[in-house]
């Protein structure tokens, strides 16, 4: 009697083994992803967080000097764009005018990816809003 071996080729994947890889990549990209996005909107908030508080010095500095805040930031020498360019800053009176009060506020541009964020606003009184973005 003669026996016959067939080799059978094992080389490749089967379609259970690609289904289970795939589900796995799915699942992590699920997790990091969303992880990923609040850590870079976490970053860019910083750099609006950063650029208040350096406003906000400087208008501690010209409050010294003249015993009044200022809405033009052109006088303070400071930029009306966060460092990053992902937020705009603006300043207004606040509380019982200019002379005892100014708010600055951080918004992001409708074409910044930082938009769903909403605006960030410091004033001369230490508040801070929303406070959880601080």
């Amino acid at each position: 009697m003669h026996m016959r071996h067939t080799v059978k080729n094992t080389w490749g994947f089967t379609l259970v083994e690609l289904v289970i890889v795939i589900t796995i990549i799915g699942i992590l990209a699920a997790i990091a992803v969303p992880a990923y996005n609040e850590s870079v909107t976490k970053a860019r908030r910083a750099d609006a967080q950063s650029a208040l508080m350096d406003i906000m010095a400087k208008q501690e500095r010209y409050f010294t000097e003249n015993n009044t805040y200022t809405t033009n930031l052109a006088a303070l020498s400071a930029d009306t764009t966060s460092p990053e360019g992902f937020y705009n800053i603006t300043a207004a009176a606040c509380g019982s005018g200019i002379d005892a009060c100014v708010k600055l506020t951080a918004t992001p541009p409708a074409s910044s990816p930082q938009h769903d964020d909403g605006p960030l606003t410091l004033d001369s009184r230490g508040v801070k809003t929303p406070a959880s973005a601080w």
